[in-house]
């Protein structure tokens, strides 16, 4: 697949730190209720962690008490890609940075949260990086 960020593997893991690497470039999973924004109130944009580009707004954020920082759509339609994913013997739907293929997390349905969507997109802190308004 082509992204319109794209770099070799040696310049990913020059720019990012070990933890970011394994997670966005490796599809890993930060462990839970550990990550930077998992309990974060700020009002502002959430980007990728590797390119820059803007994915979710604090406006979508909500509390799902699972460990991880919880949006119910994301800030631009196109700005995420998803992907079928069948590791650890279970079906689920990845969520990708549409501008470099970085991971993110995975979006679920159907939970019964009280979001206007019902998804909740299940995201690593360490994926994003937060701009607060101004």
């Amino acid at each position: 697949m082509s992204y319109e960020v794209e770099k070799s593997d040696a310049e990913w893991r020059a720019e990012l730190s070990p933890e970011e690497y394994h997670v966005l470039r490796e599809a890993g999973t930060e462990r839970p209720f550990v990550g930077e924004y998992t309990d974060t109130r700020t009002v502002g944009v959430y980007s990728c962690r590797a390119c820059g580009a803007e994915l979710f707004s604090s406006e979508t954020k909500f509390d799902s008490h699972c460990g991880w920082p919880s949006y119910y759509a994301p800030l631009a339609g196109d700005s995420v890609e998803y992907l079928e994913d069948s590791t650890l013997g279970m079906r689920r739907v990845e969520v990708r940075c549409k501008s470099c293929g970085s991971h993110l997390g995975h979006v679920f349905e159907g939970e019964g949260y009280g979001t206007p969507t019902d998804q909740r997109y299940c995201i690593n802190s360490i994926s994003l990086r937060l701009k607060p308004a101004e």
